[in-house]
């Protein structure tokens, strides 16, 4: 049986529990424009993106950058477990967004107070927005991608439960509204277009869900290599056995289930669902899934092949599929984020 988690730091946590609790009270499904993204109202304000744009960076600092439901708490449990040498203590006694706060939030990362060296910080935000003080710093960024087709299937889950979220509507319209890039955090073909132009930096490393999803203890390693902190066989082990999704959906640091139903609806679905990749094929209509290819075609063309680029023939939806995008309670994705 696991040790009882350790209690947590009450001085430490209780602003977080303020916060949560202010945010659930204002969450109003609307959303604002900052420099033509879009940002749901509650969660983000102009003040915390311009904050985020304009801070100091360390140069020892770690960011996860992700587009929405890209994998984001998938790669900060690894990071977490990384950090301690494969200790799954922290990861069993501190809630996953204390451990790896988001940047432009409105109790954003780098206005926390004594906060471990080195950071471990988290976002979503397009590379024009990111912290301009990173791109002159030695501060390392991992960004994640998936496959934009169960992006949007995560995506509009995640809407039909997340309360600073509009209703998605339906399903033709929510894919509509995607590849227009009328969401939140704005359009996915343009985050990736923007982050992967840092590929071949010493300090960017680039990885997908798909990639961990196929081999998750070299991918570890990989992640170790880039850090510069190489582990040994029992502590890459153990990083791989606890970040794995039984793992993550057992704990309760990492499941969001500590969050309040006024900010995030869990009767309608759990976080974490199936863990796999390809799901889509089980939800988009074969007009669907042509309308996405058109515009995929367009919009990436020129950039270098990633995992989710496989033969024409084999991307297409199963047969008989449900028309509404929509995964099943069970099934998995990237866990929500306050």
């Amino acid at each position: 049986m696991d040790e009882p988690a350790e209690p947590r730091n009450q001085a430490a946590w209780d602003p977080y529990e303020k916060n949560i609790s202010e945010i659930s009270q204002n969450l109003s499904g609307e959303y604002f424009r900052y420099k033509g993204i879009l940002f749901p109202v509650g969660i983000y304000s102009p003040e915390s993106i311009s904050i985020a744009e304009n801070s100091e960076v360390q140069d020892d600092d770690i960011f996860i950058i992700t587009y929405p439901k890209s994998g984001t708490n998938w790669m900060i449990e690894i990071l977490s477990l990384i950090l301690k040498d494969g200790d799954p203590s922290w990861i069993r006694s501190v809630p996953i967004w204390k451990r790896s706060p988001w940047c432009e939030a409105i109790m954003g990362a780098f206005s926390l107070p004594d906060q471990p060296s080195p950071r471990l910080m988290s976002s979503h935000l397009p590379i024009q927005l990111f912290t301009r003080a990173f791109f002159n710093s030695k501060a390392k960024v991992i960004y994640m991608g998936r496959n934009p087709r169960d992006v949007v299937v995560s995506l509009y889950h995640y809407s039909k439960i997340a309360r600073q979220l509009k209703d998605p509507g339906t399903p033709d319209q929510f894919l509509k509204n995607f590849l227009k890039g009328e969401v939140q955090f704005g359009s996915w073909f343009d985050h990736i277009k923007g982050w992967i132009r840092m590929r071949g930096k010493e300090n960017f490393l680039f990885i997908t869900y798909e990639e961990l999803q196929q081999d998750l203890h070299s991918s570890v390693q990989r992640i170790c290599q880039f850090l510069g902190r190489p582990l040994g066989e029992e502590a890459l082990e153990s990083v791989v056995a606890n970040s794995a999704f039984k793992a993550m959906k057992a704990n309760t640091m990492s499941n969001f289930s500590l969050l309040p139903p006024s900010l995030l609806d869990q009767s309608h679905g759990a976080f974490l669902r199936k863990g796999i990749c390809g799901d889509w094929k089980n939800h988009f209509t074969v007009a669907q899934s042509e309308a996405f290819d058109r515009v995929y075609r367009e919009r990436m063309r020129g950039l270098p092949t990633f995992p989710w680029d496989v033969d024409p023939e084999d991307a297409g939806p199963d047969p008989d599929p449900s028309p509404d995008p929509s995964p099943s309670p069970d099934q998995a994705s990237e866990p929500p984020h306050p």
